[in-house]
């Protein structure tokens, strides 16, 4: 772990210091027509960031364009170490289905329900910055993520009213594409849980999460994500999310394939909340499904 975590600051520093730089970047990529080149020919901005709206587990900074419905279908199985009795985790399964529509090109409103703990979410996303070159010289691509859980498994021997039930995510999503390959993403995060397993334990939780994309072709690519938790409970028995990702892109849909030691699906699950250890073999895996709706003409979207 401890490798991995310089690795992990390595990339943070790299990413930092080109900052000041910029790129002007020509090639070609599409998502149902969404993205259609890595530059806008009119205002230098950068396009096609990732494929998608998630990296793996969490987020990326991209927004579909305005009047743009995603049905998004989210798997995790169980660990792959459980053995050949449990498949090695296929039989055991939780899903999310999650619907976000995207009022504007740069807000998006999403809900959902998960199986595990049988949560309810939704978030709001809104983009203020967007990587660009030219006239304006914008380094790097800018995104607020908000989100609210409650979870609704029932707990008999803990009275739980509903503030209790609630948890909080709030991120903002700094993400630069370096080439029309590759692209980094530095996911500062803070999460709140109005309940804990003792009164020992923190509410708050402070985490850096770090991600990037290697594109292979023009329809798949190869992803990495980590979260480092700043502040964890000590001798929580909890872990940092690692995982490794395959999307596939074919037009309106996005398969995204991955390994993860995380079972819970969104942030203020995974990140506070994740109790395997990749390194040790507890590893899911599974996979998410978006299929976009065009409900409104289309506008260009980045």
């Amino acid at each position: 772990m401890k490798i991995l975590k310089v690795v992990i600051l390595v990339l943070a520093t790299v990413f930092l210091k080109v900052f000041g730089q910029t790129s002007s970047l020509m090639a070609q990529d599409s998502l149902l027509e969404q993205l259609q080149q890595d530059v806008d020919p009119i205002e230098n901005i950068v396009l096609g960031t990732f494929k998608g709206t998630r990296l793996i587990n969490g987020h990326t900074v991209m927004i579909r364009g305005a009047g743009n419905l995603d049905f998004m279908i989210s798997h995790r199985f169980g660990r792959l170490n459980s053995g050949a009795y449990n498949f090695f985790g296929l039989d055991e399964a939780n899903i999310r289905l999650g619907l976000e529509y995207a009022f504007t090109d740069r807000l998006t409103v999403g809900f959902g329900r998960n199986s595990f703990q049988k949560v309810y979410d939704g978030f709001a996303k809104y983009n203020f910055l967007r990587q660009q070159s030219g006239v304006r010289n914008i380094p790097v691509s800018m995104t607020w993520y908000s989100s609210m859980a409650v979870n609704t498994f029932k707990r008999p021997e803990l009275p739980l009213n509903f503030q209790r039930r609630l948890s909080f995510a709030h991120q903002i999503l700094i993400s630069r594409k370096f080439s029309k390959c590759v692209s980094l993403q530095l996911m500062p995060s803070y999460v709140h849980q109005n309940l804990v397993p003792t009164k020992e334990d923190k509410n708050d939780l402070i985490a850096l999460g770090v991600g990037g994309s290697l594109k292979l072709t023009k329809r798949t690519s190869l992803n990495l994500e980590y979260y480092y938790r700043v502040n964890p409970n000590e001798d929580d028995g909890l872990y940092d999310v690692f995982a490794i990702g395959f999307d596939i892109e074919t037009g309106g849909h996005v398969f995204q394939l991955h390994l993860t030691n995380a079972q819970a699906m969104t942030e203020t699950g995974f990140i506070p909340g994740t109790s395997g250890n990749f390194w040790d073999g507890d590893i899911h895996f599974g996979f998410n499904i978006s299929r976009s709706f065009q409900l409104k003409e289309k506008n260009k979207s980045w």
